[in-house]
């Protein structure tokens, strides 16, 4: 019985464990993909393309796509697409205190 007991708060612990390192790993997904998608576009002059975020980001396609599209919303970013065939997403023109 003792046994049981223990394989059980060992197997709770584990999955405890597991959820905590989960719970890092989305966070620091999220704050990549942040510090990423301003910084482009910043640098991009309000032109953010998916897979310019996933690679500068260094998160799968689909938490890029998520996180990208949320944004869209937000800031009412319209979807083009270049010359090439390439689309992106053109924001409203970032406008930083001090830089007029």
């Amino acid at each position: 019985m003792i046994l049981i007991e223990f394989a059980f708060i060992i197997s709770i612990g584990v999955l405890i464990g597991i959820g905590i390192v989960n719970s890092v790993k989305v966070s620091q997904q999220q704050q990549r993909l942040e510090n990423t998608f301003y910084h482009l576009l910043e640098a991009q002059n309000g032109e953010v393309s998916l897979i310019q975020l996933a690679a500068g980001a260094r998160v799968e396609a689909d938490l890029s796509r998520q996180y990208l599209e949320r944004q869209a919303k937000v800031f009412s970013a319209t979807l083009e697409v270049d010359d090439d065939g390439n689309t992106y997403y053109r924001f409203p023109k970032l406008r930083l205190p001090g830089n007029n």
